[in-house]
């Protein structure tokens, strides 16, 4: 029987998604094998259905085999429960996987269908189920209002894009007797890639393997889209539990007390953060919480008046509340110690 290291089988499996047409050779590198040897890898997982290849020779490219792929229409105008629709449309598809990657795909699943039964007001969404070696990938699409629109009509906000920052801090629901506005937050943060499309406007969420933090990033005047779309993906192996992600944001106690804000969502495309106006847009609402990340991610500079804001007038005003800078460039760190400092 043929010996092969595991490690270059799970190295393949994870990466050749990024690197269709490349794979072998980043293999044959991270390892330091010949490419014979890759070769007899690649073919390996060709035949135990791991692996599709198109193409030949220096054109050769490779992707995952699907293990499961459904997708199906699911009216709206009945009674729907979103339990029922996992219960008997989605589990009994799934191939078998570890038991904390299924509660993850449970709660997300389930969360992201709700919230179009209760707030789209679409008259039917689209499902779509997908499942690989390496990976699962659902995507619920549905014809309402859009997310971002929404959320800016009930709260009154100037744009969607501020309703998407309101969105990423969490605690934020149009019906507080029915929800706690804490789905898309958890859901965002348990998925390896979480993405939300609406309007003009695409929301992407990914976590970084670094730091175990994520990366935000914001498309701007997209084509305009009617309803949302929400796709959620998470790897086969990955190793975290529902309970570490809801155990992170909570803290000592039960209730959501902790949250991450990415500071890019408040600024707008050819503006830079500089007012006092910018600081107060992001400080709304943080009197629901006792520990904030603000996620300086992409964001190369700051002006005083912002940081003021932010790090010395709401901080005397609120010394219970913990507020962390987190990713700052060299100059965002001085302009936030300058102003501490006075």
């Amino acid at each position: 029987m043929r010996r092969e290291n595991p490690f270059v089988r799970a190295y393949i499996v994870k990466n050749v998604s990024h690197y269709p047409d490349s794979i072998a050779s980043r293999a044959a590198r991270e390892f330091g094998l010949s490419r014979n040897a890759i070769a007899g890898y690649m073919q390996r997982l060709i035949e135990d259905g791991t692996l599709l290849a198109e193409g030949k020779t220096k054109a050769r490219r490779y992707r995952l085999r699907k293990l499961v792929d459904i997708a199906f229409y699911l009216s709206l105008s009945k009674n729907v429960e979103e339990s029922v629709v996992w219960q008997y449309k989605i589990l009994p598809e799934i191939r078998k996987l570890p038991s904390n990657i299924i509660d993850i795909c449970h709660y997300g699943f389930t969360e992201m269908l709700n919230n179009a039964i209760d707030h789209s007001a679409s008259p039917d969404v689209l499902i779509n189920y997908e499942q690989t070696a390496g990976e699962i990938r659902m995507t619920i699409i549905d014809y309402g209002i859009g997310i971002f629109e929404k959320i800016q009509q009930h709260f009154k906000l100037p744009d969607p894009r501020s309703a998407l920052l309101e969105l990423s801090k969490g605690k934020l629901t149009s019906d507080k007797e029915n929800h706690a506005g804490e789905g898309i937050f958890f859901t965002s943060r348990m998925f390896d890639h979480f993405t939300i499309r609406s309007g003009e406007l695409m929301y992407v969420k990914q976590r970084d393997e670094s730091d175990d933090g994520w990366l935000f990033t914001v498309k701007d005047h997209l084509r305009d889209r009617r309803g949302t779309a929400i796709r959620m993906i998470i790897s086969t192996k990955a190793q975290w539990t529902t309970k570490e992600v809801f155990k992170k944001f909570q803290g000592n106690t039960v209730g959501f007390r902790k949250t991450h804000i990415p500071i890019k969502l408040g600024e707008y495309p050819g503006e830079q953060l500089v007012s006092r106006s910018q600081a107060k847009r992001i400080l709304a609402r943080f009197e629901n919480f006792s520990e904030i990340l603000l996620d300086f991610s992409d964001v190369e500079t700051i002006g005083q008046a912002f940081a003021d804001e932010i790090f010395r007038v709401f901080k005397n005003a609120h010394p219970e509340i913990e507020i962390v800078a987190i990713h700052t460039s060299s100059d965002v760190r001085r302009m936030i110690d300058h102003v501490q400092v006075n």
